[in-house]
């Protein structure tokens, strides 16, 4: 298959328009790909689904959210049939990149727990600590341990679900993870996500994850860029969807 003929489906939880389209351009951008690869199937517009969704595409990206929860299938209906889809992909070995909401989506999937912190959580761009696993892994085996990576989300995981490795976190939490003997990965910080982004995504949602101006100041001017982990994309798409 030649990069030209790759087509993706992304599961996006965003309901915001800005984010919506900023969302998509910047998988887009860091997978490589031209943004007409990428199918969007927004889960505020399409709660209900099945694995009909996944016809015709190469691999599922899941991206991050602000404004939705897994803790909440109730007030969320589309959370269930998301779960369903991760495992569906499991089941049937498509290839799978879940980021920060799908790293949490897909814990709860897989029968793990995810927690919610009210404050004190990871904000910014922080340094992102290797396990021994992920020197054999193919998206990480030649990362620095250390690398900087976004991470904002009031909800984690400590430990990854029964049957999948853990790859990569920080002193708070699980930051990747692959689910063992499916081509299915996870990161709790966002490769979709790089500096100037963040800053804009900050501001945008500064009263959802910040304690006003000077918080918020504080944190834009300690972010670094992040350009390892915005690689971590194009190595699934070239590691992994290319390479079968």
């Amino acid at each position: 298959m030649a990069r030209t003929e790759v087509t993706l489906l992304l599961m996006q939880i965003r309901d915001n328009p800005q984010t919506r389209e900023e969302e998509w351009r910047s998988f887009a951008q860091f997978c490589g790909l031209e943004r007409t690869q990428i199918r969007i199937l927004n889960l505020f517009d399409t709660p209900e689904f099945g694995p009909e969704v996944l016809e015709g595409v190469d691999g599922l990206l899941v991206g991050g959210s602000s404004e939705a929860s897994v803790l909440e299938p109730e007030r969320y209906p589309f959370v269930e049939p998301a779960m369903a889809l991760l495992r569906h992909c499991i089941s049937i070995k498509l290839p799978v990149f879940c980021s920060c909401f799908g790293h949490q989506l897909a814990v709860r999937a897989l029968g793990g727990e995810v927690i919610r912190d009210e404050r004190d959580f990871e904000m910014g761009t922080v340094p992102i600590l290797l396990t021994a696993a992920a020197r054999t892994d193919p998206l990480y085996h030649d990362m620095p341990q250390g690398f900087m990576a976004v991470s904002v989300h009031r909800e984690r995981a400590l430990v990854v679900p029964e049957g999948c490795t853990l790859l990569a976190y920080t002193e708070p939490c699980t930051h990747s993870f692959k689910v063992d003997g499916a081509p299915f990965w996870t990161t709790q910080f966002h490769p979709e996500v790089d500096r100037p982004v963040l800053i804009q995504r900050l501001t945008q949602f500064a009263h959802h994850y910040t304690d006003g101006e000077d918080h918020l100041r504080e944190v834009l001017e300690s972010a670094e860029e992040t350009p390892l982990s915005n690689d971590l994309l194009r190595r699934f798409v070239d590691r992994v969807l290319l390479a079968e």
